[in-house]
């Protein structure tokens, strides 16, 4: 099996020796770019029928802006306002283990499927936040999963602010012709 698709596998099962395994490993960071890419991708296809092409490419530019910020702020959140006293993790650490975490996003490329397609949005998004937690409480050395869960929430709040200030601006912005 391609070694890529078993750490996805791995990061979906909430696999804590696969969020240590990436976060020491600093070559995953290239894999982890991707399985954000694919991740993100697999969203804009399974709300393809709507029939925005378009927002499929916004929304994998964003989800990688997404996923630089959320890392940024976690790795902030984490080690500066909620460290544990055993935390020690630098960004690259949290952009590796956040960016398998989304590996539960690629079942959204199944939204295709109409009856379904909100349902699986909504599973993929809690599995996701689930395995955040668990990259998270990983790569900051966390003996608490409620620490986690926090830091994980308010990261996601500031980064949901931040990309909708972002789609906000871009809707707002004159346009070039």
């Amino acid at each position: 099996m391609d070694p890529l698709i078993n750490r996805m596998i791995r990061a979906s099962k909430l696999d804590i020796d696969l969020y240590e395994e990436v976060e020491r490993d600093e070559g995953a960071i290239y894999q982890a770019f991707l399985v954000v890419v694919f991740s993100s991708l697999a969203a804009g296809i399974g709300s393809a029928r709507f029939g925005h092409l378009n927002a499929i490419v916004l929304g994998t530019i964003l989800s990688i802006i997404g996923w630089l910020i959320w890392a940024y702020l976690t790795y902030f959140i984490g080690t500066r306002l909620l460290p544990e006293p055993q935390t020690e993790a630098d960004y690259g650490q949290l952009l590796r283990t956040i960016g398998f975490a989304s590996s539960p996003g690629i079942i959204r490329i199944l939204g295709l499927i109409p009856p379904i397609a909100n349902l699986i949005f909504i599973i993929a998004g809690i599995w996701s936040l689930m395995a955040m937690v668990v990259a998270v409480r990983q790569a900051l050395d966390y003996k608490s999963t409620l620490r986690a869960l926090i830091v994980c929430l308010i990261g996601w709040i500031v980064q949901g602010l931040f990309i909708g200030l972002l789609l906000y601006l871009f809707r707002l912005s004159p346009r070039i012709h």
